[in-house]
């Protein structure tokens, strides 16, 4: 029987969310996700990493709603929350489900809080924690130091030994996460150029460059093109690929194969009542795009000690530990 409380809006792939079904009747391995979303009501955030075994080099993106298991390529996610059922509620027969029956629960751990402000001050927070792990994940020398790890182990995060820079990491991780949380509503770059709008022409087929390696420039369809891209737009690469190219991707007409079923992106577009919903995304991406890299760029320089493998106590958990569930960072074994 179809439940309309079971579906739900996922992070199907990078800046590309589809509605999910998430009943167990139709899914069949549903992770630990029941407790990092148990309902729509329940609000969370998870850090997405490129999980082990991947043959792409590792990246992360953070997601409100639930990620797909590819969004990163054998994705593994650490979250802000879990959630618990409340057993104490007393329900009616006819109740409806909402936020009030699951207990919210920190799954940053006690442990790294108490030492973050012994080293950091007693002003740090768990959020504060949760958005140094993002800003630093992004840290192009802690990925490129611990490349080869970093495809057979989970990642290992430093505290950084100045206080000053804890808090830039936090700070970026921040302004990264309204950016890739919020990539919607990111205005377009001033000096990005569409040509052919004439307001009424909006439907896609399939984005494309007019050649393989001229990628300043977009066509959107007959009668739109994207001109004046950055190159720098193309450095930000989630799984393998640039958010841009994820969305030249994602959104086009497709026919799947052995059931006929075509996915047209335009009817999102007409169900939202925006039009122009494709091309607004696709620009606000190459902001955001942009934005990232600069970001990136000025993240603090951390020296690590690339002939050691114990890099910090410090490590992530995507499982519940024997005393922590969900755990971003537990006391050493």
């Amino acid at each position: 029987m179809f439940e309309p409380l079971k579906t739900t809006i996922s992070l199907y792939r990078p800046y590309y969310k589809q509605i999910l079904y998430f009943g167990d009747k139709m899914l069949h391995r549903r992770g630990q996700f029941k407790e990092l979303f148990p309902s729509n009501s329940c609000k969370n955030f998870t850090i997405s990493i490129t999980g082990l075994g991947s043959s792409k080099e590792f990246s992360c993106i953070i997601s409100d709603v639930m990620p797909d298991l590819q969004v990163q390529m054998n994705n593994q996610c650490f979250p802000l929350y879990y959630y618990e059922e409340n057993t104490s509620k007393q329900k009616g027969l006819f109740d409806d489900s909402n936020h009030e029956d699951y207990i919210r629960r920190d799954a940053i751990s006690d442990f790294i809080l108490e030492r973050s402000k012994k080293q950091y001050g007693k002003n740090v927070v768990k959020e504060d924690i949760f958005y140094y792990v993002y800003g630093l994940l992004h840290s192009k020398e802690y990925k490129e130091t611990f490349a080869n790890d970093l495809k057979k182990m989970l990642p290992r995060l430093p505290l950084a030994e100045d206080v000053r820079d804890f808090w830039k990491f936090s700070k970026a991780g921040r302004t990264l996460a309204d950016l890739h949380l919020n990539y919607e509503t990111v205005a377009s770059l001033a000096d990005v150029k569409v040509i052919g709008d004439d307001g009424t022409s909006y439907t896609v087929e399939k984005l494309r460059f007019p050649k393989k390696d001229q990628k300043d420039t977009i066509i959107y369809n007959s009668r739109i093109m994207i001109t004046n891209i950055p190159s720098q737009a193309y450095k930000y690469v989630i799984n393998g690929k640039s958010a841009i190219e994820w969305i030249m991707e994602r959104y086009q007409v497709t026919t799947h194969k052995e059931s006929g079923i075509v996915n047209n992106p335009n009817d999102w577009a007409e169900e939202v009542g925006n039009p122009r919903y494709i091309l607004d995304l696709l620009l606000s991406i190459i902001n955001v795009s942009v934005q990232t890299v600069e970001i990136v760029n000025n993240l603090p320089k951390l020296n690590y000690d690339a002939d050691t493998n114990d890099v910090s106590p410090v490590k992530l958990y995507p499982h519940p530990t024997e005393d922590e569930s969900f755990s971003i960072a537990s006391e050493p074994e």
